[in-house]
């Protein structure tokens, strides 16, 4: 790998890594007492623990692959195997920073068609806190699909580009080498 996409690539894996840890952080230390509908925290919002424990992994996995690409020597499946769990990693951030991003929206303008309140009034600190969460969470994920993006190019740059032949060409080579298969 280039030294520069190397410096690049390990830049923004270490970049995700305190933006996932702050994610987690706020995360699971998000908790309001209100008099009068009682106490929430985020272990009450099954979408917020699932992004507490993706925002977890993502920071393990990126500390895992910003050491691996500095002090493990490159062998040919490595960059398949970065791009497989870089792929994987960034859509369990989508789809935990997709659902969180719905439940803000609720939290904060409700549901009048099912009579879902906004609950933002009720628990300003708890709703602040979470809509930081998902900042964070958006910011990390940004890192993650950036350095996505590098390691399919570091997967796909070991493989020739497709000949620019016709179509004709092409079939006159299939038919010459169907024809010595014959023969």
């Amino acid at each position: 790998m280039a030294p520069r996409l190397k410096l690049v690539d390990s830049s923004l894996r270490l970049t995700a890594i305190p933006l996932s840890v702050a994610t987690l952080c706020l995360t699971v230390t998000n908790h309001q007492d209100n008099t009068d509908l009682g106490p929430v925290a985020y272990k009450n919002i099954q979408g917020l623990d699932y992004m507490a424990w993706i925002s977890g992994i993502c920071a393990a996995y990126a500390l895992f692959a910003a050491l691996t690409i500095w002090f493990i020597k490159c062998s040919a499946s490595k960059p398949w195997l970065f791009f497989l769990f870089d792929q994987m990693i960034t859509y369990l951030m989508v789809t935990s920073g997709a659902g969180v991003s719905e439940i803000v929206y609720l939290a904060y303008y409700g549901d009048r068609t099912v009579s879902w309140s906004e609950a933002c009034r009720s628990y300003p600190s708890f709703c602040s806190r979470m809509k930081l969460a998902v900042i964070l969470h958006a910011l990390a994920l940004f890192c993650f699909i950036a350095f996505t993006v590098i390691s399919a190019y570091r997967a796909f740059s070991l493989f020739e580009p497709p000949s620019l032949a016709s179509s004709k060409e092409v079939e006159e080579a299939d038919n010459t080498t169907a024809r010595a298969a014959a023969a």
